[in-house]
């Protein structure tokens, strides 16, 4: 059982949820938290804080990971600051640093360390792409076969390849790589909760994709498994069933608005205005083609059952994000105009 664990990335929400369900934790003795920031001591559902969790400012596209784990000296290593968005690091090139060169960076100190004996890394089913030939279902060992990927895609790729360099290098050091579904729930934000929550939501003319999500509280609990149990290996999560982006838009009581494409400047400039977090070509493509994974080896080896379904998960979300389950008169004519504009301006009339 893990002695002292180092949670990278505590500044963000499931790295502080990680954080906090670790340090209750009787058989972890000491969590420390390593960020550019310190989190916010109250973190995820009532109850959950961080008031165990040692801090460490660190940054760690820098040489300073390697001093931290010098003296720390670590048990086990739980890397959470990969970032799915461009909007939370700053941008698309920051994104890329932090993802692929602050994990260099952490790889290496591990490398280096005689204590880390055990490496957790929060990754995504992202790492698949999605596209119109793409398997109804994905495996844990397609991803090499995968389509030609970009931005995030692309990272989570060569994160995971960097990875199984250092397996190669440490064999010695167990590493277990959790590709996440997306996560959704009734507290965490992301760009597809963002999303869902427009009054007028844009959606691809003739498209109506099929998605799998993981509920926030799951993917604490599965991190907090692959922490404390030695299951190495690559694993898909997500939650039972699929839901139709049709369906979920009925769910959450939103509108949909069909339109040519959602990777154009007009569409993510509504994004923006509307506050959406990130728009990117990755969510387009998902947003377009949707994706399936095989959770079998999820529940075999890794020994994990989700508690949310994903419409479980979905419902779970809308309920506390989404206000309403129907749109009221005045919610209704907005989502009118803001429909009639962006169809306008597909159509080009401008009136």
């Amino acid at each position: 059982m893990p002695g002292t664990v180092m949670v990278v990335g505590v500044a963000r929400y499931l790295g502080a949820r990680i954080a906090s369900s670790l340090s209750r934790d009787p058989k972890v003795e000491r969590v420390v938290g390593v960020d550019v920031v310190p989190p916010a001591r109250d973190v995820g559902p009532p109850g959950e804080d961080l008031s165990a969790v040692e801090f460490v400012e660190a940054d760690i596209t820098t040489s300073a990971i390697h001093e931290v784990i010098t003296q720390v000296g670590p048990d086990v290593v739980v890397h959470m600051n990969i970032l799915a968005t461009r909007s939370d690091a700053g941008g698309r090139a920051p994104q890329k640093e932090i993802n692929v060169i602050g994990t260099m960076q952490l790889l290496a100190a591990c490398q280096r360390s005689e204590t880390v004996r055990k490496l957790v890394v929060k990754s995504s089913t992202a790492v698949y792409g999605a596209g119109p030939g793409s398997p109804a279902l994905f495996s844990e060992d397609m991803a090499q076969g995968a389509m030609t990927r970009r931005g995030y895609e692309k990272d989570a790729s060569e994160v995971e390849a960097y990875i199984r360099g250092f397996s190669r290098r440490r064999p010695d050091v167990a590493v277990t790589i959790l590709r996440l579904a997306n996560v959704l729930g009734p507290i965490i934000r992301t760009s597809l909760s963002d999303y869902f929550t427009l009054p007028a939501v844009p959606v691809v003319f003739g498209r109506d994709p099929r998605f799998q999500l993981v509920h926030e509280d799951d993917a604490v609990d599965a991190i907090h498994l692959a922490t404390g149990e030695d299951r190495p290996g690559i694993f898909n999560v997500a939650g039972d069933e699929f839901l139709g982006l049709s369906q979920a838009l009925l769910r959450a009581g939103r509108m949909p608005v069909a339109l040519p494409s959602l990777g154009s400047p007009f569409v993510r400039g509504i994004m923006r205005r509307a506050g959406v977090a990130d728009l990117d070509a990755v969510q387009v493509r998902f947003l377009t083609y949707g994706r399936g994974v095989d959770t079998t080896r999820m529940r075999d080896e890794l020994r994990f059952t989700p508690r949310f379904s994903t419409v479980e998960t979905f419902d779970s979300f809308a309920a506390a994000q989404c206000g309403r389950a129907l749109l009221d008169r005045g919610r209704l004519a907005t989502a009118e105009r803001a429909a009639r504009c962006m169809v306008r301006t597909f159509r080009g009339d401008g009136g």
